[in-house]
């Protein structure tokens, strides 16, 4: 990442890094993640992210789906470091897929502030790593995105709820109005985890897989961990990234029931 880079993404709270994902694994994995949609939707919890346009689903974390370029890709792990210092690691890996139909998320901040009542906002403290894996654009659904909005200190993350106001989507749109980027597949959005963003309409007949990632600064808390099969350890160790796991017995583990309904409002997981 260069200086003109990292004071954009200070500046904007996203940035968009292209062509460094190998295009055929971005294929094998919309393959995997479309063929498994059916079974998600058969969940008797199926996994909503706000509305029953989108879905909270996760790549499956074992071979042939686990690829270097995606979880330990050097020139995406060089900004985030570059961004939150020493001592980056993962400690999220899923995605959502926003299935076809007119559905919109309310505006949100994954994480809102840490710290109530800031004057001005800290440095970034998470960068959520988005990687489509087709084409996505306005037609199919890529997240809007609110420039700047990681500054705002209206939201704090202890208040229970991180919905944007209506006065505060107003102001905003005077100032820095929202915007849905054209990403090609093997290209990837790394946003500041306070980015006030939405999901957005989804207007193909095909369902719009996207995968996420979460790198934390080194004195976050780790969380539970991404769950994997005992049989991707080894992918997973001895790498130039830390990454939180949960080893799972192979015969106790399902990708398809990763992952629960999400709705900030009512702070549910």
């Amino acid at each position: 990442m260069n200086k003109a880079q990292l004071e954009e993404f200070n500046r904007e709270g996203f940035l968009v890094l292209e062509d460094v994902i190998d295009p055929a694994h971005c294929e094998l994995l919309c393959e995997k993640m479309l063929a498994d949609v059916d079974a998600i939707l058969k969940r008797p919890d199926v996994p909503f992210n706000f509305n029953k346009g989108n879905i909270q689903q996760a790549p499956p974390p074992f071979a042939p789906y686990l690829f270097e370029d995606v979880l330990f890709n050097a020139e995406i792990i060089e900004a985030t470091k570059a961004i939150l210092g020493p001592g980056v690691k993962n400690n999220f890996y899923s995605g959502n897929t926003a299935l076809p139909g007119e559905h919109f998320q309310p505006v949100h901040p994954d994480v809102a502030q840490l710290w109530q009542g800031l004057e001005h906002a800290t440095p970034s403290f998470g960068i959520v790593i988005n990687v489509p894996v087709v084409d996505m654009g306005p037609a199919n659904g890529a997240t809007q995105l609110w420039p700047g909005t990681h500054l705002d200190t209206h939201y704090f993350h202890g208040d229970g709820s991180a919905r944007v106001s209506d006065e505060h989507l107003a102001a905003w749109r005077e100032k820095a109005p929202p915007i849905q980027p054209t990403v090609k597949r093997g290209s990837v959005v790394i946003r500041d985890i306070r980015l006030w963003h939405a999901g957005m309409p989804n207007r193909t007949p095909q369902p719009r897989p996207m995968i996420a990632m979460i790198h934390w600064c080194g004195w976050y808390a780790d969380g539970d961990g991404i769950e994997i099969p005992e049989r991707s350890r080894s992918f997973f160790e001895n790498k130039a990234l830390h990454t939180n796991i949960k080893v799972i017995p192979d015969a106790e583990f399902d990708h398809i029931k990763h992952g629960g309904a999400y709705d900030v409002q009512n702070n549910e997981n």
